[in-house]
């Protein structure tokens, strides 16, 4: 749990709060539009669950991303269900559609909103890939969001461990693996095995994601 965190020097220590009514549940939110999803979210989510001593991970597709260099995503179907085979054999990880059942841009902010007062109870923790940290201050009602979640930096190749928001760093082996990445490689006819878990490969064979430009 924490001792691990501390061991691995995090920028800033977890601020845990007692639940002495035995209710709350410590929940990481693993956001984003998983173009396809691949094994460094994976692994980064299971060293938040493992390190901080999380109940469980919630992943959770958007359905348009506000993004600041907007990027086509292809259906949201096809998103939500390489999600629920990729995290399918993990107890822990569970998939959230509010985003894609709320449909229009994803902020962040209502969705962490939403679960808030849906579960008042809870302690939510969002884990931020390491490139992302940087974008913080675009984010819609960055302020308020900060105020209602913890958020979490998760190391990433090239990218510094600092930022003016309280985050608590999770250090892991880096990698410069991306989605974007995959995309290019499969649309070149490339292998990515190894770099999506089989089941989610198999459906982009299956389905025929990736091989030309009509999927971004």
């Amino acid at each position: 749990m924490a001792t691990t965190v501390i061991k691995n020097n995090p920028i800033t220590k977890p601020k845990l709060q007692v639940d002495s009514t035995g209710k709350q549940k410590r929940i990481g939110i693993m956001g984003g539009t998983f173009n396809p999803p691949h094994i460094w979210h994976l692994m980064a989510a299971d060293q938040v669950l493992n390190q901080l001593g999380l109940d469980k991970i919630l992943f959770i597709p958007d359905a348009n991303p506000p993004h600041v260099d907007h990027k086509q995503a292809i259906d949201a179907n096809d998103r939500v269900e390489m999600v629920r085979r990729a995290i399918s054999n993990h107890h822990h990880f569970e998939l959230g559609l509010m985003e894609i059942n709320r449909g229009g841009v994803s902020y962040t902010y209502d969705t962490i909103r939403a679960l808030t007062i849906a579960h008042p109870e809870n302690r939510y923790y969002l884990i931020i890939g390491g490139d992302m940290v940087n974008y913080l201050p675009k984010w819609h009602k960055i302020e308020q969001l900060v105020q209602m979640v913890q958020l979490v930096g998760v190391c990433r190749k090239g990218y510094e461990q600092k930022s003016n928001y309280p985050i608590i760093w999770i250090n892991m082996p880096t990698s410069d693996i991306s989605s974007t990445w995959i995309r290019d490689t499969l649309k070149h006819q490339g292998s990515v095995r190894y770099f999506v878990p089989d089941a989610v490969l198999e459906y982009i064979k299956e389905k025929g994601l990736y091989q030309d430009e009509s999927h971004k």
